[in-house]
């Protein structure tokens, strides 16, 4: 689960993190009266769930509110294309409203999941403000890396040594061996996958402060906070996955156009790994787990055929646990109440899998029956050819 930059900075405020004085705005107008209590020359920060905003001309130093108040309608009247929102991009509902504050030096700070240890993994640059793929391809030598044994957590002996390796001395490096403590709090207790600060600066007064700030929570523990669906910014998400959520189906929309129904994580990136290789774009990861019931089955292909850039629905399925019989009137159900004729191949094996064939065959639908994963991924990608 995403959330806002000004919703992160709160939450690191709240740990004794220092960030800039800062007003949340709704419309051009509170955009203007910030800037104002800004001073004037403020930073205006659209509030997308995307990176690159920078890049995209979704952060500007003003120096007048009318300036700010313009700038503000623009932002609100278009979507805002970056390089992680794809050509669509995401409309602009929130924006932060900053003092400007002089810069000396930038860093890059993190902590997330080590998906090879299990562990989380701090990761720190004196490259901050850049990409930080860039810097690890271009100057690796400048990543710094520690992994966290959860029995202990982070020691203030190694965040002092991350401080010094990032070039930090005095008074600042102490700031800095306490702001690190404070981030591992934050990624406890608040259940994150992700804690991003980027950059981190030192300003010409000498203080250290987070000036843009990135939290992910682990969808797994939202049960253990209350707080976080409210926190959520539906306006940000696709439609079509907040509808997943409600019946408890993991799917991603992506850019193809071949829709996909799976059983399991594995198997349905195996999926889209396969119909790449047999040159087919998926439309989305859709994962309707291992014990999925008829209505969730059907819930699922009545996602996929909602999405406008389908032109063709592609399913695999493996039954252990659940029925491919079961799988099979989801199916049929579905394609029957959206009258579908688009061309549909399916791949199932396992418990009832010659009655979920049969079903299938009997339905009247434009569907064909692959041998295995590779044939009826070939199938489709033919069919749409």
């Amino acid at each position: 689960m995403n959330i806002h930059e000004y919703q992160a900075k709160e939450i690191l405020n709240s740990y004794g993190i220092p960030i800039p004085r800062g007003m949340v705005a709704m419309t051009s107008d509170q955009v203007e009266r910030a800037a104002k209590m800004m001073g004037g020359r403020c930073v205006v920060k659209a509030q997308i769930y995307a990176g690159g905003r920078g890049k995209a001309g979704g952060v500007k130093l003003v120096h007048y509110p009318e300036q700010a108040q313009e700038y503000g309608k623009e932002l609100f009247s278009r979507p805002l294309v970056t390089s992680q929102t794809g050509p669509e991009g995401l409309r602009v509902r929130r924006i932060l409203v900053e003092e400007a504050v002089e810069i000396a030096r930038e860093f890059y700070l993190s902590i997330t999941l080590d998906r090879e240890t299990s562990l989380y993994v701090l990761i720190a640059s004196a490259e901050g403000g850049m990409d930080i793929e860039e810097v690890a391809n271009k100057s690796p030598e400048k990543i710094h890396k520690l992994l966290i044994d959860p029995l202990t957590g982070l020691r203030p002996y190694q965040a002092r040594k991350i401080s010094l390796e990032l070039g930090l001395t005095g008074t600042v490096c102490e700031d800095c061996v306490e702001l690190l403590m404070n981030l591992y709090r934050v990624c406890q207790e608040k259940d994150c996958s992700l804690v991003e600060i980027n950059p981190l600066v030192v300003t010409r007064a000498g203080w250290l402060m987070a000036m843009d700030a990135k939290i992910a929570f682990d969808d797994n523990a939202v049960y253990r906070h209350r707080e976080y669906p409210d926190m959520m910014d539906y306006s940000q998400l696709d439609p079509l996955e907040i509808t997943a959520g409600k019946y408890d189906l993991a799917y991603i929309k992506l850019t193809g156009s071949i829709g996909c129904l799976v059983n399991g994580a594995g198997l349905a990136m195996a999926t889209l790994d396969v119909l790449k290789e047999c040159g087919g774009e998926p439309a989305n990861f859709l994962d309707v787990g291992g014990g999925a019931t008829r209505e969730k089955v059907a819930e699922a292909f009545r996602i996929i055929l909602q999405d406008r850039d389908v032109k063709g629905v592609f399913v695999n399925i493996f039954g252990g646990i659940m029925r491919c019989d079961v799988i099979a009137h989801g199916i049929i159900e579905a394609a029957g109440a959206f009258n579908c004729t688009l061309p549909i191949v399916v791949r199932m094996d396992g418990s009832k899998v010659e009655e979920g064939k049969k079903l299938l065959r009997e339905s009247g639908l434009n569907v064909q029956v692959g041998d295995d994963l590779g044939d009826a991924a070939t199938r489709i990608v033919k069919m749409l050819g």
